[in-house]
């Protein structure tokens, strides 16, 4: 039980808090129907329900957003994950989670100097040549100052605020639970799946909370960037002073991604080339290099002279495994080439284990969806809608992304809109298509293919060694009855259509090479009637065959025609 398990006297105000924001915000029947009430009430806690029906005219996604801001900076953080699950919530509902920002008063200085002064060894004063102790900006789990070091290079430090780290893990904890009993008492929220849900925005979090790890991120981007892209700036980290709750790192003097109106041909600023270049610089963290800046929002962009870009906190990071790569430039490229069946294969890939899931009228829209694009020109296709498409069409069967996944379709999406707000005649199709075909050209390189193979084998050769360990345990618990099998049957229509067509090809070859033999040795029968000074049953047996080898010819064809285009 949730309330039996809380961990201190504190969980449990918190948790009353919780409760009471949500009957506040018009939840009150749901904190009534996962039986919180009675138990918090047990446990010595009764709820204010006089306030209940304050908000309940309004819309559930803005009653949502409302009830998130008043709970704080771990909810905030998690409505705005949830902004970017464009396939499990709505259009109306990832309007209002974007909605949700992490400004909020900044914290005194005298507050901060003591932690300060713990990290840094001694005053901040002392350890830098001029600092600001007015915040630059102030967020929810840090605020930056600017400063400057005894070299003369301008800084800005961050500073994690005290105590938010056990904020948010009581937070956490308190959410866990909450998502479980959710998931146990209320099956409408199954499909959402609030346990996922809350793993994923906790993994999220904790990494966000370590501001030495964000920069080791960003110094991981740097060097992925710096031969292919040095257009791109990443800043500086300054070592000396970076630890887990505050880091140091180059001041960026550039004109902010929001301030549009600065970029101007006088300025020496071209829009269009920034545009190309910040796509080019997404596409590669994502597609080639599997870790990406997951909130190119305008706020952590900067513009700078010589049409340079200069991203900024990296505190929210996305990752993609090679496979899960291999498997974005496959959608990738059926969305722009038109490729229906290889969009839906990777769809179905990513959704095949889903219980109740209808592959076949998944596998037609997907394919309606994607062919009502065919013949319509590159430059005129929006590649951040069409992946909010296919997201929109998993919601209806009630399936969700890959959680890397959702990540990555908010970068493609916030890069869109940043590239058309530059230059209106910017399409991201154009520039994603060339960066993938490179990508694909590189994959399949030889010595990219010989590493590949290399590895392969390794790993063909270390299970070999574990095969007779393994076989003697299947076999010891194959005696004791321990043996246990399951059979997992994925696309099985799909499966079986392809052996019926095979088997009826099969079975055609038969026929074909019966009629050969057949008029053959028709041939060689004198007498009967003739047709063209041939025996005619030889003739129209030989006939027969030609026609039905075409036909067979032609259906390999095809199926192989469409397996290439795949």
């Amino acid at each position: 039980m949730l309330i039996e398990t809380l961990d201190t006297a504190r969980d449990l105000g918190r948790l009353k808090e919780i409760l009471g924001v949500m009957v506040r915000h018009g939840f009150g029947d749901t904190v009534r129907r996962m039986g919180l009430a009675d138990r918090l009430e047990r446990a010595g806690q009764a709820l204010n329900w006089t306030h209940a029906a304050d908000l309940a005219r309004v819309e559930p996604p803005v009653q949502v957003r409302l009830a998130l801001e008043e709970l704080g900076p771990a909810f905030v953080k998690f409505g705005q994950i949830l902004a970017g699950r464009a396939d499990l919530f709505g259009p109306e509902w990832i309007a209002e989670f974007e909605k949700l920002h992490s400004q909020v008063p900044a914290v005194p200085f005298d507050a901060l100097r003591p932690q300060l002064r713990e990290d840094l060894g001694a005053e901040p004063e002392e350890v830098f040549a001029w600092f600001d102790t007015t915040p630059l900006a102030a967020a929810s789990i840090a605020q930056v100052h600017r400063a400057r070091l005894h070299g003369g290079t301008e800084v800005v430090v961050k500073i994690r605020r005290p105590g938010i780290a056990d904020t948010i893990h009581a937070d956490l904890r308190l959410l866990q639970r909450l998502a479980a009993l959710a998931e146990a008492e209320l099956p409408a929220l199954k499909p959402y799946r609030p346990q996922q849900l809350v793993r994923e925005f906790a993994r999220s979090l904790r990494r966000e909370l370590d501001l030495a790890g964000e920069c080791r991120q960003a110094e991981r981007i740097a060097a992925n960037m710096a031969e292919a892209l040095p257009h791109i700036v990443i800043p500086r980290v300054h070592w000396a002073y970076t630890r887990e709750r505050i880091n140091v790192q180059d001041f960026i003097d550039g004109t902010p991604g929001g301030a549009l109106a600065a970029l101007t041909p006088e300025a020496g600023f071209n829009r269009r080339v920034l545009a190309q270049r910040g796509a080019q610089a997404v596409i590669k963290m994502i597609v080639e290099d599997g870790l990406f800046h997951a909130d190119p929002h305008p706020g952590n962009v900067f513009y700078l002279p010589g049409n340079r870009i200069a991203f900024i906190d990296f505190g929210m990071v996305g990752r993609l495994s090679q496979r899960r790569r291999d498997e974005l430039l496959q959608l990738l490229l059926g969305l722009v080439e038109h490729q229906p069946q290889a969009v839906a294969d990777v769809l179905l890939d990513w959704t095949g284990d889903a219980q109740g899931l209808n592959l076949g009228q998944l596998e037609t829209e997907v394919e309606a969806f994607v062919d009502q694009y065919h013949g319509v020109p590159l430059a005129q296709l929006s590649l951040g809608q069409m992946l909010a498409d296919v997201s929109a069409i998993l919601r209806e069967h009630r399936l969700g992304l890959p959680p890397d996944l959702a990540l990555l379709i908010k970068a493609f999406i916030s890069l869109e809109g940043m590239g058309r707000n530059l230059d209106p005649g910017f399409h991201m199709a154009t520039e994603t298509l060339p960066v993938l075909q490179q990508v694909v050209r590189h994959r399949y390189r030889p010595e990219a293919l010989a590493g590949r193979a290399w590895t392969a084998l390794r790993r063909v050769l270390a299970t070999a060694e574990q095969l007779p360990d393994d076989l003697s345990r299947l076999l010891r618990n194959a005696r004791r009855g321990h043996l246990q099998v399951g059979i997992e049957l994925a696309h099985l229509k799909r499966v079986g259509d392809q052996i019926d067509r095979s088997a009826n090809r099969l079975a055609m070859a038969l026929v074909i090479a019966s009629l050969i033999i057949g008029s053959s040795i028709v041939m060689t029968v004198k007498g009967g009637p003739t047709l063209f000074g041939l025996p005619a049953f030889g003739f129209l047996g030989f006939f027969g065959a030609v026609v039905c080898g075409l036909w067979l010819v032609r259906a390999i064809w095809r199926s192989s025609h469409h397996r290439d285009d795949d």
